[in-house]
């Protein structure tokens, strides 16, 4: 039996498979977050659990993906010029942005506003209404960079 195992094949196992935990771990905050809506006595519970999930498990999981990706790139026959993964490069970049600069802090600020009693507040309903709409957006684009991933579309 020839398993055939190249140093791209196994970088190609460790990228599908940290998109597999970074991308699973995202779809489960919209299950966090719509149980703390049901149940708002659990929201500070549920926004700590979306936080170490982003901090502990899906982050760690995409830098790891971005850099398994990249050797995959040095390793292979595809160069950073090729159209999906230049694109996908790009918005890997702008997710990368949005969570620094928009998200975390957002999830910060609420998880703040339920320590002091403040879930109930027009404050805490406009930042569950913007991190909604983010979230969405980010979903977007990751769903966008596995399809350029997947799909592999030249221009």
């Amino acid at each position: 039996m020839d398993l055939n195992v190249t140093l791209y094949s196994v970088l190609k196992f460790f990228h599908i498979l940290l998109a597999i935990v970074a991308v699973g771990a995202n779809v489960t905050y919209g299950v966090w977050l719509a149980l703390a809506g049901k149940e708002p006595q659990h929201e500070g519970f549920a926004l700590k659990g979306v936080a170490l999930l982003d901090g502990k498990i899906a982050t760690p999981a995409y830098i790891l993906l971005l850099l398994a990706g990249v050797a995959m790139v040095l390793e292979g026959d595809i160069g950073f010029g090729t159209f999906w993964v230049a694109s996908a490069l790009v918005l890997f970049a702008i997710l990368t942005v949005l969570a620094m600069t928009q998200y975390t802090p957002l999830l910060r600020n609420q998880i703040a506003l339920v320590q002091e009693g403040k879930a109930s507040t027009p404050e805490f309903q406009n930042l569950s209404r913007r991190g909604a709409r983010l979230g969405v957006t980010m979903a977007v684009i990751v769903i966008v960079i596995v399809a350029l991933m997947v799909l592999k579309p030249t221009l």
